[in-house]
């Protein structure tokens, strides 16, 4: 039998690739489960005969079971065993999976996949975990890279899903999703770094502990200006795949006419621009926080007018999707540096606040992207897109600028976690 690693409370250690790949498979893996359904909305509106408005509700009803699994359940993990917490987490995520695959009615699936959504909060339970054990001036490189995993986890969800439903039906990804949780809920079980919680011990009940988010969001200037920047980045990001799986699929006046296989292979565009992504997190390390979010937040603009662009050459489309997820992934990146950098003992809560913020875009932009493509199109799509992402360079401006000075920004973070080190 393998060993587990036991790290005290507050350790600050070099983790090893091998622990940092098992937390990044397991934050994709989780996060993945969200959207496998996705590139494959158009087959489930034929097939149960509803809207692709209607389609495009079962992704915003997943983000909100995971809305409700950062609520209330994230925060667990300043004063739990983390590792039992994810272990489980994944088993029931592997039930629902099994579930929903199984629903022969379009009320069911949405049911299940509520549950599949609160189970998926595993993701964000173990992006603070990494940070919590990770030494001070690696921790940006580290959150970078689970982080990519989870951003990979999403977009190559979207490629498996495509894959798998070529051969075996939209139904096929949901038992292989499944498989897939069972074999990360072992993996992290025998494996995972296992650590005291920060906050054990501290007496709290469980209401004070969600009590204690509100009063975190209401002293962090910083925690309530990357939820808004967080929250607007991700409404971009899911109106874009939630519209664009219609687009590729031929709906409406679209000049594509795609199979599953072939819509799912455009998530790796998305992928290559993760992959990229990690360097944001370098940077952050580095001293170059607030200089990051501008580059990020102008990617994403300029994404956004290539995929207007790209509504009738591919070529641009792919070209555009790898820029625009570069961009969304940045701003991730750079916001939860600074959000991590906030309270030691706080980071699971943290995370709640800040994804909470996060995902409740989600919900609106996938709701959004429905509507969008239904009443206006791809051009309706990018024309929200564009705005939403001219408007998030510009509040970035405005919080910097408020933000002058605060121990989180520029090279005053770098020194402070030199200090850290040296201390």
């Amino acid at each position: 039998m393998a060993t587990t690693i036991s790290v005290p409370v507050r350790a600050q250690t070099h983790l090893s690739r091998v622990v940092v790949f098992l937390f990044a498979v397991t934050a994709g893996s989780s996060a993945g489960c969200l959207y496998y359904l996705q590139p494959l909305l158009h087959e489930i509106s034929v097939d149960f005969s509803i809207s692709t408005a209607t389609a495009g509700l079962l992704i915003a009803v997943t983000q909100i079971g995971y809305l409700l699994g950062l609520a209330f359940v994230v925060p667990l993990g300043d004063f739990v065993n983390r590792r039992r917490l994810v272990t489980g987490l994944l088993a029931v995520s592997c039930l629902a999976l099994v579930a929903a695959g199984l629903m022969p009615a379009y009320g069911g699936l949405v049911t299940m996949v509520f549950a599949v959504g609160v189970s998926a909060s595993a993701a964000q339970v173990v992006v603070p975990w990494a940070a919590a054990i990770a030494a001070p001036n690696e921790r940006g490189a580290v959150v970078g890279n689970v982080m990519s995993g989870l951003l990979i986890g999403i977009l190559s969800s979207r490629v498996l899903s495509g894959l798998v439903a070529e051969v075996g039906g939209w139904r096929a990804i949901l038992f292989v999703a499944a498989g897939l949780q069972v074999a990360m809920a072992v993996a992290v079980w025998f494996r995972a770094p296992e650590a005291r919680p920060e906050a054990a011990g501290s007496g709290q009940s469980y209401p004070q502990v969600l009590r204690s988010i509100l009063t975190l969001v209401r002293t962090h200037d910083v925690l309530r200006h990357r939820m808004f920047l967080g929250g607007l980045s991700m409404a971009a990001f899911s109106c874009m795949w939630t519209a664009i799986a219609f687009l590729l699929a031929g709906a409406g006046d679209s000049s594509y006419s795609y199979s599953e296989a072939e819509i799912g292979l455009f998530g790796l565009a998305g992928v290559a621009g993760a992959l990229i992504a990690p360097v944001v997190g370098k940077l952050a390390d580095r001293g170059y926080l607030r200089h990051t979010q501008y580059g990020v937040w102008g990617a994403q603009i300029a994404g956004w007018v290539l995929l207007w662009a790209g509504a009738h050459h591919v070529v641009v489309l792919v070209i555009a999707l790898l820029i625009f997820d570069f961009g969304v992934q940045g701003v991730q990146l750079a916001n939860q540096t600074g959000v991590y950098s906030l309270d030691g003992q706080a980071r699971s809560r943290l995370t709640t606040a800040y994804m909470v913020a996060y995902f409740a875009g989600g919900v609106i932009g996938s709701t959004v992207g429905g509507w969008a493509y239904q009443a206006g199109g791809w051009p309706l799509v990018c024309t929200i897109g564009t705005g939403s992402a001219i408007v998030g360079l510009a509040t970035w401006a405005i919080f910097s600028w408020t933000e002058r000075g605060h121990p989180l920004q520029g090279r005053a973070a770098h020194a402070e976690l030199r200090g850290a080190v040296r201390g």
